[in-house]
């Protein structure tokens, strides 16, 4: 499956990028319910975003989110909008996620990735 190219007024863009961050001391709480509520949450942040979800896999301890997003926003941006929005409604939705000090540590990877 080739993607396509983003067109804009005055640039041609394909840039996607392979994120992938974890909860807070690596917790295994990515499971069940809190798992669906997370993949509706990045996609709709995503959208918000006008970036496109290329593939999403959400493991109990980690997340691999690729992402196709517009270049007027840089990954620290991307990752800091998702993870924040995500946050503050898992932990308003699911009491349990209230024992950790924060949902998300504060690091993650990124790389570039070509046609996925």
């Amino acid at each position: 499956m080739t993607q396509e190219y983003r067109r804009e007024n005055t640039s041609v863009s394909l840039i996607n990028y392979h994120f992938i961050w974890i909860p807070r001391r690596r917790k295994r709480v990515l499971t069940g319910s809190i798992k669906n509520r997370l993949e509706t949450l990045i996609h709709d942040k995503s959208r918000e975003l006008d970036c496109e979800v290329i593939s999403l896999a959400v493991e109990p301890d980690h997340v691999h989110l690729f992402l196709n997003c517009p270049p007027s926003l840089a990954p620290y941006q991307v990752m800091h909008r998702i993870k924040g929005s995500t946050s503050h409604a898992l932990r308003k939705e699911f009491p349990v996620l209230l024992k950790l000090p924060s949902m998300w540590t504060r690091s993650y990877f990124v790389s570039t990735a070509g046609n996925v």
